[in-house]
């Protein structure tokens, strides 16, 4: 089995391990310049320099989140004016209250649209699934993660407070709006609140919330709809001349929807789809006494589980069992793939039927973010397919998408890592043969983070079900997200349930892999006395199997843990050992990882002609086996080595060298160390203006891939950095 990544190389993020292709040496034209640029010769003509946006690459664009608003939103106009008289008198959080289906969601995203302009740094949206039939609302770690991403942060933090105070202090000089849809309580909110006082924050909840009222929290009810309203809301779904050619059914039928937003659009895509039926039948349809849904105790689900039915019974066959087969899912959101998965049917056929669902509004369509249920058609579609379908349909129809992200996760992990995939894959379930969608590193990288969520539901799907080789190779296939960009919540659990999986497998590679990989992101996350534990379980187990590589694997990890504690008289034996031993099996990357770390500790202890040996192996090593993104991490250290060593100008070039590398990789974590040595060489030498630019662009970067990193910098005082 291959190692892994250096426990001591803490970012993980090498977003690219291609060689940066020759180029004249020169800057011209009109080239536009985004983030750290080091030109070494000319620089001519019409050059724009643009501020870094943490990793060299142009900059995000402001998150615009809010859903969108339905072509079919009627009125609401007392509502909307009183939502701005309290925006007026300076209230910072509005919650807006109403039972299920009243239209809480579209209302505010129709009020938050309207203000674009007054919050130019961004609107942001989470749905806290306070009613979800999972069980699961989201976490604060999910959609904090979520908001600061979208604000350009690379790293978040592991730590729940840390989360909050950098969300603080990252919209302490912002304008923004937040939409959180869907709360169940207070204490969902007060950690998501923003730390500026230009910022907006608009909640919805079948509940008042009324505990935010110390929050400075201002309420307002939302009303059903009054009989013309939704006699309004009909006519712009089916058009008014059928409606005038039958008044009386279609005040019959808005009396029956309750005054509900969401039961009359379903009354009326059920008319729609049927031209010629009588507006009198759908009358007589809603009339019926309702079925299970009656017994749950939310005002009005009665009414929509009457409208559910209605537009259930007049779905083709295919689309009716997509309903069914999605309904019991653990996702919040879906599209074409994962229906045709799901479904067990070709894409083209799952393409159809998903449309025909958000023609009838069963499905909400998110545009690229595909479609997703109202918690209220959910607990339908699961009850029908309670009702309709088997026990061992439900549970195939989950197997087929577990393993349909399983085969896609691994395809990313084969583009993005394909040294690291050496555990096999099984599948129960012939592959559906869907496409890959994907083409290349980015796009593998894009997917899976922006599925990372639904792949933790899968994991742990997984794990209840008591599929664990499924659930520890679901985990195994996401080690490009972990290793590049950090996600240390989901990390650590996943990677606990993939040991659990693992061990409950009996499967002795896997649970080593779980091992090893889990400490890594523990260490990360600054657990280190738990990552030391994770790594001693595997150096016994790697020897009970005679595993040289893996044994290697946990004495580098105990070495990089002492060294992370300052027991340098216990890191050094550790990685002398680890050395020995991937040299004994012929594992020369894995004895470069050490050297590495062997080479920081030198280093850090004014030995520096000590570290250059060892970064000088450590890097031709790694260009031997073909590793760009580790030989240029030994290369600057190399170029930081020599530079102490007083061959200055010979250190710089190295250290500038492989700058260029990271910024062609996008490996941001790396230009900001390199730049911090950059720095460091030059106060070294005297140059204390070259000194405070590099160092203030070094800690310009770690604020979005390691805040703690850029406090050292900033509480050392004067853009001074300290040896690392």
């Amino acid at each position: 089995m291959s190692a892994r990544g250096a426990h001591g190389d803490r970012s993980q993020a090498n977003t690219g391990e291609g060689n940066v292709p020759a180029a004249e040496n020169a800057i011209g034209g009109s080239a536009r310049l985004y983030g750290p640029t080091i030109q070494a010769r000319e620089v001519r003509g019409d050059i724009h320099i643009h501020a870094p946006a943490g990793d060299g690459r142009p900059p995000l664009p402001v998150p615009r989140q809010l859903p969108p608003v339905p072509t079919h939103f009627t009125n609401r106009e007392p509502d909307l004016t009183a939502l701005s008289a309290l925006r007026a008198r300076a209230q910072p959080l509005i919650v807006v209250s109403g039972q299920a289906g009243i239209g809480k969601t579209t209302l505010v995203s129709r009020w938050l649209h309207g203000l674009d302009g007054a919050f130019p740094d961004g609107q942001l949206y989470a749905d806290l699934r306070g009613h979800s039939i999972t069980g699961r609302p989201a976490g604060q770690s999910e959609v904090l993660g979520r908001f600061l991403r979208a604000l350009g942060a690379r790293t978040v933090p592991a730590d729940p407070a840390e989360q909050v105070a950098l969300w603080r202090s990252s919209t302490a000089d912002r304008r923004i709006a937040v939409m959180l849809d869907n709360a169940f309580t207070a204490a969902q909110i007060r950690p998501l609140l923003p730390g500026g006082p230009g910022c907006l924050v608009a909640v919805t909840g079948r509940r008042m919330l009324s505990g935010l009222r110390m929050d400075g929290a201002a309420f307002h009810s939302l009303e059903a709809l009054d009989t013309a309203e939704s006699v309004e809301l009909l006519i712009r779904g089916v058009g008014a001349d059928r409606v005038a050619g039958e008044p009386a059914a279609a005040r019959r039928i808005a009396t029956l929807c309750a005054g509900l937003p969401l039961a009359v659009c379903l009354a009326a895509a059920r008319l729609a789809s049927r031209p010629r039926q009588p507006m009198a039948a759908l009358a007589d349809a809603l009339a019926r006494t309702p079925g299970r849904l009656t017994a749950l105790e939310v005002e009005g689900e009665e009414t929509v589980h009457k409208a559910l039915d209605a537009s259930y019974a007049v779905l083709t066959e295919g689309a009716a069992r997509l309903y069914r087969r999605l309904g019991p899912l653990p996702l919040s959101t879906f599209d074409a793939l994962i229906a045709a998965a799901a479904a067990a049917e070709p894409l083209e056929r799952a393409e159809r039927a998903l449309d025909e669902l958000i023609e009838a509004n069963l499905m909400e369509d998110l545009g690229a973010e595909g479609c997703r249920f109202h918690d209220l058609v959910r607990v339908h579609a699961q009850d029908r397919a309670l009702t309709d379908d088997t026990e061992a349909v439900r549970e195939e129809s989950l197997r087929r998408v577990c393993e349909w992200y399983l085969e896609t996760a691994t395809e990313a992990q084969r583009l993005l890592t394909p040294i690291q995939l050496t555990l096999p894959r099984a599948y129960t379930l012939p592959s559906p043969g869907l496409p890959v969608p994907f083409t290349d590193d980015a796009g593998a990288l894009a997917w899976l983070d922006a599925r990372r969520l639904h792949l933790m539901e899968i994991v742990r799907a997984a794990a209840e079900r008591g599929w664990h080789a499924t659930a520890w190779q679901l985990v195994d296939a996401q080690w490009p997200l972990y290793l590049r960009l950090r996600h240390y919540d989901l990390w650590i659990e996943a990677h606990e349930i993939g040991l659990a999986a693992a061990r409950r497998d009996g499967d002795g590679a896997a649970e080593r892999q779980m091992l090893n990989s889990g400490a890594i992101g523990l260490s990360g996350a600054g657990r280190t006395d738990t990552a030391a534990e994770w790594y001693h379980a595997s150096l016994d187990a790697a020897r009970r199997a005679g595993d040289a590589r893996d044994e290697g694997q946990a004495l580098l990890g105990l070495g990089a843990c002492h060294r992370e504690a300052g027991r340098m008289d216990q890191a050094v034996p550790c990685l002398h050992s680890a050395i020995s031993v991937w040299e004994v099996c012929g594992y020369p990357r894995g004895a470069a990882l050490a050297r590495i770390v062997l080479g920081e500790i030198a280093l850090a202890g004014a030995e520096p002609g000590t570290a250059v040996g060892h970064f000088t192996l450590a890097h031709d090593d790694m260009v031997a086996v073909r590793d760009p993104h580790d030989a240029a991490r030994a290369l600057a250290f190399l170029g930081r080595a020599r530079a102490r060593a007083g061959e200055r100008a010979e250190g710089v070039a190295q250290l500038t060298e492989a700058l260029a590398v990271f910024v062609a990789s996008g490996a941001a974590h790396w230009q900001a160390r390199t730049l911090e040595m950059l720095g460091e060489s030059a106060r070294d030498g005297g140059d204390e203006g070259s000194a405070r630019e590099y160092t203030a662009r070094a800690r310009a970067l770690y604020e979005s891939t390691s805040p703690a990193d850029a406090r050292r910098l900033s509480e050392a005082g004067t853009d001074r950095g300290t040896e690392r």
